[in-house]
């Protein structure tokens, strides 16, 4: 309840009737409520009080009702309400930034659940914008988003070793955003006004690379048509980043080695010395051990490269960030494709947090990407959801069966139970499962004694307000 009291909810609607009701009604369930009949009052409340959630008509006597919703995003999540519905005002308020959409009259539980879930939508945005404020600048930590334990840890130690010139070794899976982590270190580093040099061992024909990385002579070899500045060169007082160094072909990491010893070489073809100034970041999704075991990876250029080593963490071990990644994914694409979509069915939820996630962070944003295109409603769904995600998960998909003879009470009961114990007892994943706010949750837990065994080894622990 104290989450409640902290949340200031502004309604705008020009019949007095609707704001007597909302200001009865959302004061009885400890909202803060302030009204207005006209767009103009709205917008003086808006700039002196900051109100959190907003619910408007979008017929208004002094104003549009859609030049007023975008006059209130993004400081406020915003709910329209509306005695004029139809589907194409719907899709222009949403694409505006509405959260949600109603006709009049509102249905009283529809409109208070409504209200508890653009609360949860607007902390997990203030969280995402949390995240790309701890730097001066976005380009920073741009699209690393996570709050997870282990992405706080990986985080923390970038800031810590950022700011040095030790060489970094960056180890994770395909998608993980090895690259978004190489970037946070360059541009922490006093070499953030420095070029940042890139380039993809996997990607290169290994014949090539060598070239790529020293640069040649005109002549040096069969198509050399011209000079060519080397990628080590390029890079001069700033940063090089070697994705994929596992690939790397055994005689070009011994020269590699020397450059990084050395700290000067000789483009191909030429006698002309080139001293060099940058700092190596190296990324690898391999298995280093084996890689050092058959002799993928020169030992000695190993121990080189690897003075920091920053192990960025598969999705399936931090599946309390794919909330937050699946929202920064919707708002992402919601405005690329212009999709109506307000956000993601509980059904669907649970399918996304149960999948093991190969693909991790890369898997998902492609799979909220298809979802926003293929979803015939204003929310992604299960069906809407690739057909391997939704074979993977049987068990999430099934329905959930009521049986006879049971009240309404021992029926949420079940079901709060049922959903906490197939998310192992994780109240955030349940809570967006059940579309609930996560206090809300937490109250039902107490309300129906359910004691949460997520804890202390599985002992019981009894949910305290």
């Amino acid at each position: 309840m104290t989450q409640k009291k902290r949340t200031k909810v502004l309604v705008v609607d020009d019949d007095p009737a609707i704001i007597d009701w909302m200001k009865i009604l959302l004061e009885h369930e400890s909202y803060e409520v302030k009204t207005a009949m006209i767009g103009i009052r709205g917008e003086e409340i808006l700039k002196q009080w900051h109100p959190e959630i907003v619910i408007t008509d979008l017929m208004l006597p002094d104003t549009d009702g859609l030049e007023l919703l975008r006059k209130f995003r993004p400081e406020a999540e915003v709910i329209v309400l509306t005695g004029h519905g139809s589907i194409p005002k719907a899709v222009e308020a949403m694409r505006a930034g509405a959260y949600f959409f109603f006709e009049k009259p509102p249905q009283q539980e529809q409109l208070l659940a409504m209200l508890e879930n653009a609360i949860e939508r607007k902390d997990q945005r203030q969280q995402i914008e949390q995240l790309r404020r701890q730097l001066p600048s976005d380009l920073k930590f741009a699209s690393i988003i996570g709050k997870s334990r282990k992405m706080h840890e990986v985080l923390d130690l970038v800031e810590s070793v950022a700011a040095s010139d030790a060489n970094i070794l960056i180890e994770g899976e395909n998608g993980t955003g090895k690259e978004l982590i190489a970037n946070a270190i360059h541009y922490n580093s006093k070499r953030a006004k420095g070029p940042f040099i890139k380039i993809n061992c996997a990607a290169i024909p290994k014949d090539l690379i060598e070239s790529e990385l020293f640069g040649y002579k005109k002549g040096a070899f069969t198509g050399a048509l011209q000079d060519k500045e080397g990628l080590f060169e390029m890079a001069e007082g700033g940063s090089l980043l070697l994705d994929e160094i596992g690939e790397m072909p055994s005689y070009l990491q011994t020269k590699l080695l020397r450059v990084l010893q050395e700290r000067e070489y000789r483009p191909i073809g030429t006698d002309r010395i080139v001293r060099v100034d940058f700092r190596l970041i190296c990324a690898t999704n391999i298995d280093v051990d084996q890689a050092l075991r058959d002799g993928k990876l020169r030992e000695d250029l190993y121990f080189r490269i690897n003075t920091i080593t920053l192990r960025v963490p598969p999705l399936r071990e931090r599946t309390e960030d794919i909330p937050l990644l699946c929202d920064f994914f919707l708002d992402k694409y919601r405005q690329r494709h212009h999709r109506a979509v307000k956000g993601i069915a509980p059904a669907a939820y649970h399918v996304l947090i149960r999948h093991r996630w190969p693909g991790n962070v890369r898997e998902l944003e492609n799979v909220i990407e298809r979802g926003m295109l293929v979803t015939k409603g204003n929310e992604i769904v299960v069906a809407d959801l690739p057909e391997s995600l939704r074979e993977d998960n049987p068990a999430a998909t099934a329905e959930f069966v009521v049986p006879p003879h049971r009240t309404l009470a021992e029926i949420e009961k079940m079901a709060i139970l049922q959903t906490l114990q197939r998310t192992n007892w994780n109240k955030q994943e349940a809570a967006q499962i059940l579309g609930l706010y996560r206090p809300t949750l937490y109250s039902k837990m107490k309300k129906h004694d359910i004691q949460d065994m997520g804890r202390g080894g599985g002992a019981a622990r009894r949910v305290e307000s």
